[in-house]
């Protein structure tokens, strides 16, 4: 059976705060939606579900993410995810420039949680915190 990864979902407090950020770093909006009804209720086991959506892609036309922001069952407030917790745990994007990827991070009051690493001769690291307190992983290649 062939698979392929379709997007990611990320549940948000604030779509319009997170698209903002998204969208400064390259992405682009390719869809949005309010959905509700039995059909969404059945998909994501919630009764009474409701959201507003927004598909975004990453430039290179590969990577989506789905970001949701309910409007009904109300959010569920929890502690920003830790780098070492079990369940989902970041995103991750590759960037030609880290720094320029950090500056337009730091426009959304988005900063690393300890700095930028260096792995070997590869690459430049960091982890930002991002809207919502999605852990978001910006990785510049050294050699092109």
């Amino acid at each position: 059976m062939p698979i392929k990864l379709e997007n990611v979902g990320i549940a948000v407090r604030d779509l319009e705060a997170t698209i903002a950020f998204f969208t400064d770093l390259g992405l682009t909006v390719v869809g949005r939606d309010t959905v509700s009804g039995e059909w969404t209720d059945t998909a994501v086991g919630l009764d009474g579900n409701h959201a507003n959506i927004a598909m975004l892609q990453t430039p290179d036309g590969h990577g989506l993410l789905e970001l949701f922001e309910y409007i009904h069952p109300d959010a569920i407030e929890t502690d920003p995810t830790l780098p070492n917790e079990i369940g989902m745990h970041r995103v991750a994007f590759s960037v030609d420039d880290i720094d320029a990827a950090l500056a337009i991070a730091a426009k959304h009051g988005c900063f690393p949680l300890r700095g930028v690493a260096q792995y070997e001769d590869a690459y430049k690291l960091t982890y930002v915190r991002g809207p919502s307190g999605i852990l978001v992983m910006f990785a510049e290649a050294l050699s092109r």
